[in-house]
C-alpha cells in the first residue's frame, strides 16, 4: 500500500505518471487494448530496512507471460489467431488518501501463429477507484484494438462496486489458528453504461450490460505462496432477460513470491452460459515485478518536479 500524502502531492503524482508513460507514445499512431483486466494477487510493498520511508509518487509492476498451452484463446478482439505471448505494464498514483486512485494498465499480445514475437494487439485501461471501509468503487475505461491489422475495436465504460472481507481481521479463530495464512475475498457487481462493440460471449455476439465478479486469495504462508481464483460474469443488453449471465470467464492460479518478484502459474477458461458457442482457454506462466518510485528516487536520478 502507498503511503498516504495530501491531494496536491498526489495530483503532481498522477500528472508525472501520465507524462512518463505517454511522452515516447506522441508520435505515434493511437491505437487499442483488451478485456477486463486479469485479476492479480496483491503484492505487499517491499520493505527498506534502515532507510526512512520515502513519499511515493506512483507505482506499478511489470510482467510477461507465456501461453504454454493455447488451444482457442484469440489474440486480437475478432477471435482471430492463438495468444502466444502477453507483456503488461500497471501504473498507479494514489491521489487522496486510498479515497482516490488512478491507475491504468496496457496490456500487448502477440499471435503464435504468426511467429510469437510481433505484437497484435494493445488493450488500455485507465480508472478511478477508492476504498471506503469494506466496499470499493470504480470507474474504468477500456478499449481494445488489433496492432497489427485494422478489424473490431471493443471499448466499454463501466462503474463497479465490490465489497469485501479478510480473514484473518474479520475471524479471531483464523488468526489464533492460522497465524500465517489468510483468505481475502471481495464480489460485487458493475454496470456497462457505455459499450462500443463489447460482446456478451466469447463469440462476439450480443453487448455486455451488467458485469458480476467474485475473487479470492488465499495466502498460503506469509503473502509468499498465494492461491488465487476469479469469476467475472456478463449479461447481455439485447437478450430478453438483461439480468441473466450470458458468459463466465474464470481464472484459477498460484503465485509464489520473492522480494519484489512474483512468479505465477494460472488457468483461464471463457466461455458462453446461455447457449452452445465458442470457448477460449488456455494454460500461461508469467513473473511480474512490481516497483515504486519515490520523490527521492527521482531526485537522486536528477530528474527535478
Amino acid at each position: 500500500m502507498m503511503a498516504h500524502r495530501p491531494c496536491h502531492q498526489g495530483l503532481r503524482g498522477l500528472l508525472l505518471l501520465i507524462a512518463l508513460f505517454l511522452l515516447p507514445l506522441l508520435p505515434e499512431k493511437t491505437l487499442a487494448l483488451e478485456k477486463y483486466g486479469r485479476p492479480l494477487p496483491s503484492m505487499e510493498e517491499p520493505e527498506h530496512e534502515g532507510r526512512e520511508e520515502e513519499e511515493s509518487l506512483f507505482g506499478g509492476y511489470l510482467l510477461t507471460g507465456a501461453f504454454v498451452k493455447n488451444p482457442s484463446f484469440a489474440a486480437r478482439p475478432d477471435n482471430s489467431g492463438l495468444v502466444g505471448m502477453r507483456h503488461m505494464l500497471h501504473l498507479e498514483t494514489d491521489l487522496y488518501k486510498q479515497y482516490l486512485t488512478f491507475y491504468t494498465d496496457q496490456n500487448f499480445f502477440s499471435d503464435r501463429t504468426d511467429g510469437w514475437i510481433k505484437l497484435s494487439e494493445w488493450d488500455a485501461t485507465f480508472a478511478f477507484t477508492g476504498v471506503l471501509d469494506r466496499f470499493n468503487w470504480r470507474l474504468q475505461y477500456e478499449r481494445d484494438a488489433p496492432l497489427d491489422r485494422s478489424g473490431i475495436k471493443q471499448a466499454y465504460a463501466d462503474a463497479l462496486v465490490t465489497a469485501r472481507f479478510q480473514a484473518i481481521q474479520d475471524f479471531p479463530w483464523w488468526r489464533r489458528t492460522f497465524p500465517y495464512q489468510n483468505l481475502t475475498a471481495y464480489a460485487g457487481a458493475g454496470w456497462l453504461f457505455h459499450n462500443s462493440n463489447y460482446f456478451a460471449r466469447p463469440n462476439n455476439t450480443g453487448r455486455a450490460l451488467f458485469r458480476y465478479v467474485a475473487h479470492a486469495d488465499l495466502d498460503l504462508y506469509k503473502n509468499r505462496v498465494v492461491l488465487y481464483g476469479d469469476m467475472n460474469f456478463f449479461t447481455d443488453r439485447e437478450a430478453g432477460n438483461t439480468l441473466n449471465p450470458t458468459e463466465l470467464d474464470w481464472i484459477l492460479g498460484i503465485a509464489v513470491r520473492w522480494k519484489d518478484m512474483e512468479l505465477a502459474f494460472y488457468r483461464e477458461e471463457d466461455r458462453p452460459l446461455d447457449q452452445p458457442g465458442l470457448v477460449q482457454k488456455y494454460y500461461a506462466v508469467q513473473l511480474r515485478f512490481a516497483f515504486d518510485v519515490s520523490k527521492g528516487a527521482l531526485e537522486r536520478m536528477g530528474i527535478k518536479r
